[in-house]
C-alpha cells in the first residue's frame, strides 16, 4: 500500500461523529477566505461581519463574500443581533 492510499483512506472516516470528513469535501471548492471566516467562526463564533473583519483581518467586502459562499453551502447561518438589529450574527450551521 502506498503512502496516497492510506492517506485517502483516512480522509474518509465514516465513523467521525463531528461530521469532520463531511467539512473537508465542502471545503475543498471554497476560496481561502471563506475557509479562514468558517475557521473563525469555530473557535469565535457567534461572530457579525465587523467582528469577523477584525479577527480574520479581512477586509469587510471579503468577509461579505466569504459568508455568502459559506451560506450557499449550508454551512454557516445567520441571525439577527439582539444588541443592534441591523447586523446579523454569524455562527457554524450544526
Amino acid at each position: 500500500m502506498s503512502a496516497t492510499e492510506s492517506d485517502s483512506d483516512e480522509a474518509v472516516d465514516t465513523d467521525d461523529p463531528h461530521g469532520e470528513c463531511d467539512r473537508e469535501t465542502i471545503d475543498a471548492d471554497l476560496p481561502p477566505s471563506a475557509k479562514l471566516v468558517y475557521k473563525v467562526l469555530e473557535y469565535e463564533a457567534p461572530l457579525t461581519q465587523e467582528e469577523l473583519a477584525a479577527e480574520s483581518r479581512l477586509c469587510p467586502r471579503t468577509v461579505r463574500y466569504a459568508l455568502g459562499r459559506l451560506e450557499e453551502q449550508g454551512v454557516v447561518t445567520s441571525r439577527a443581533c439582539l444588541a443592534d438589529a441591523r447586523q446579523s450574527k454569524y455562527r457554524i450551521d450544526d
